[in-house]
């Protein structure tokens, strides 16, 4: 039986939060232990490209991120692991695969409309300071996609259409060319936890509101601390629903341990008490990796040799396919 090919990008702009661990990182990691899938797991760093002008933040951010999958048990021989810049296929593919996507599709990406929209209201001319890199998004995005014929992409349901222009583009290409590419399935972790920041509201960077994964323990108390509450004394009840740290201490707990919480909530736990056990249940779960995570940072070559070793387990099926490409649209060697 042919396994499930599943792939995942991790775009490497910023510092892995709580957020990141409960709603990606976990499941994934756990997904990738299972016999009848194959797991392909990269570093977008191409895709960073597009958002970030800072080469020393993209460098700092790739070997956080590294380092975090692996800390956290991310297995470099059952999974595969690369660097998207390692697979000099990508970039020759997303060339190919550009000359097959419709530039009426990638008008109605939604970032790209957005973009303009934004400078429409702004006063602006429509196109200002769009890069065609935002504008060729959804076509890298497929090339990585694409190149490992992967069945399955779990994404947020912002990249939906971007998953959906992925099957477009491979269509096209098999409609005009050979059938060569699979075409993938989205798939959107309906009960994946979406973590609330300090602030109450998503955990994103773009809010300022995260708690880094691997924070020192103080510095782990000290923003779990931070997490917004409401007035209500010691001994009032408190609604579990509408709280922030029940909800980031339901994504930790067990269901017997969630329950219990719960019912201190409604017998009026002291804010401060809920705080001290939230620290302590994330604390525990996190300790370990946190060490392995401290590790490996301070040994970049070691990454980097996991890396490059997942780079050439990648290039085997790259390699593959973009010489059938190229046979396919008629760039091969004579003979």
């Amino acid at each position: 039986m042919e396994k499930q090919r599943v792939l995942t990008g991790i775009t490497t702009t910023g510092t892995p939060h709580l957020g990141n661990y409960v709603g990606a990182i976990r499941p994934a990691i756990a997904a990738s232990e299972d016999e009848a899938t194959e797991s392909f797991f990269f570093l977008a760093d191409y895709h960073a490209l597009i958002k970030c002008s800072d080469p020393q933040l993209i460098r700092q951010s790739s070997k956080e991120i590294a380092a975090t999958w692996l800390a956290l048990g991310l297995n470099p021989e059952k999974a595969v692991f690369y660097r998207q810049s390692d697979i000099h296929e990508i970039p020759e593919l997303t060339w190919v695969l550009c000359c097959n996507a419709a530039k009426g599709l990638m008008n109605r990406a939604h970032a790209y409309k957005a973009a303009v929209q934004a400078n429409e209201e702004a006063g602006e001319d429509a196109d200002y300071a769009i890069t065609m890199g935002l504008f060729n998004y959804p076509v890298l995005m497929a090339a990585d996609i694409l190149m490992f014929n992967a069945h399955k992409v779990p994404v947020g349901r912002d990249q939906i259409q971007h998953l959906e222009m992925a099957r477009d583009i491979a269509q096209r290409f098999n409609h005009n060319f050979e059938e060569i590419f699979t075409l993938p399935e989205a798939v959107i972790g309906e009960d994946v936890a979406i973590l609330q920041g300090v602030d109450g509201r998503k955990m994103s960077k773009s809010y300022n509101n995260t708690i880094p994964l691997f924070l020192p323990e103080k510095a782990l108390r000290k923003a779990i601390n931070k997490i917004k509450t409401n007035l209500l004394e010691p001994g009032q009840p408190k609604n579990p629903d509408d709280s922030t740290v029940f909800q980031v201490w339901a994504a930790f707990a067990s269901p017997r341990e969630t329950a219990r919480m719960r019912r201190e909530f409604e017998n009026g736990i002291a804010w401060g008490e809920a705080k001290k056990q939230l620290f302590e249940l994330i604390n525990s779960e996190l300790a370990g990796p946190r060490e392995t995570y401290t590790r490996l940072m301070e040994d970049p070559g070691h990454i980097e040799s996991v890396l490059l070793r997942g780079a050439d387990r990648a290039r085997e099926h790259s390699a593959r396919v973009m010489q059938r490409v190229r046979a396919a649209v008629g760039i091969a060697a004579l003979r």
